[in-house]
């Protein structure tokens, strides 16, 4: 046997202060009654005193007490199966690791602000589907969908910039492969969050923006970096070492800046909302409330096996105790034919 809340079993030192407290207030009042008459005629007096009776008084306030704070405690034995159902919506998330989300304009990076504020949405959104999607070149899908969170916790720690062999950021087709990972007949509970700069290097989105909004897709985007932006720096510096910067073909260094614009146009079209993130303390509360306003559908049920709570037997214990308690009376009616 154990308690669901073991804390509050420190409440059963009220139970013998309790039974205490009510023998003292009863000693106290027969203490004053034998002020004023002396122990010789208390037969006389009260011929319904029972001492015993005193004492069972208080015992049974000590046990209604008792009885009470185990019911708190939530006393469990007894294994017990219970089927517990799944219910969410399907959230894909796809992240930018293009080389631009190494540029340093958030700190440490915009990969890693962008790694933390996922990490932040995947714990607040506990039983959803939840799956991750990694844009830079075509695209690569690297969860399915999925209920066990810490696959995606897991493989961020991977995640490096530029780190696919296709470079540049091609956020249409990283869309495509998410909207692929929806099942059918889902239309009413997918979601996909995008994290990134916004820059892309003339991919489609047009397109796939229509045929997200076609199969009922709400896209949430969250834009990470700044309009300013900072140059960009190239992989590969070892300590110590100047830091190198991407050049265009001019001999002009490179700066990537945020461009939203595209950004909140797909949140736009879909019905979602876009946040600009320039730190991981940026906050996602807008995204989650809206997941969490929409329809669930069901992923299976569960069979789940646990000890089976018993607080209705104490519980039952300490309305009896009370009852006994309110009901027996310290003075027993005087029999007939005795004076009073």
């Amino acid at each position: 046997m154990d308690f669901a809340d073991p804390r509050l079993l420190w409440l059963l030192l009220a139970a013998p202060l309790a039974g205490g407290l009510a023998w003292l207030a009863w000693r106290r009042r027969l203490a004053a009654m034998a002020a004023w008459a002396a122990r010789g005629l208390w037969d006389r007096l009260l011929p319904g005193f029972r001492p015993r009776r005193l004492a069972a008084s208080a015992l049974l306030l000590a046990v209604a007490v008792l009885a009470v704070a185990l019911a708190l405690a939530r006393p469990r034995w007894g294994m017990g199966e219970h089927h517990v159902e799944r219910q969410g919506v399907d959230v894909v998330f796809v992240l930018d690791t293009s080389l631009s989300m190494a540029t340093r304009d958030v700190r440490p990076s915009r990969l890693w602000v962008a790694q933390t504020l996922i990490r932040d949405l995947v714990g607040r959104l506990e039983g959803d589907r939840v799956a991750l999607v990694q844009a830079e070149g075509e695209g690569v899908v690297m969860v399915p969908l999925t209920l066990d969170a810490a696959v995606i916790d897991l493989l961020l720690d991977a995640v490096q910039p530029g780190s696919l062999p296709t470079p540049g950021t091609e956020l249409a087709w990283a869309l495509e492969r998410a909207l692929e990972l929806f099942p059918e007949g889902s239309e009413k509970h997918r979601v996909i969050v995008l994290v990134s700069d916004g820059e892309d290097h003339g991919s489609p989105l047009r397109k796939v923006e229509n045929r997200l909004r076609e199969a009922g897709v709400v896209v949430h985007a969250i834009g990470v970096g700044t309009p300013q932006g900072k140059p960009l720096e190239l992989p590969g510096t070892r300590p110590g070492q100047p830091v190198s910067y991407k050049q265009d073909e001019d001999g002009n260094v490179v700066v990537s800046r945020l461009e939203e614009a595209k950004l909140e146009e797909l949140a736009r079209a879909t019905g979602g909302v876009y946040l600009r993130a320039t730190s991981a303390a940026a906050d996602t509360g807008p995204i989650v409330s809206r997941i969490r306003g929409m329809e669930t559908r069901s992923f299976g049920s569960d069979v789940a096996s646990a000890l089976e709570e018993r607080f209705q037997l104490p519980l039952a214990l300490a309305i009896l105790a009370l009852v006994l308690y309110l009901t027996l009376p310290v003075f027993a009616p005087a029999r007939k034919g005795v004076a009073p």
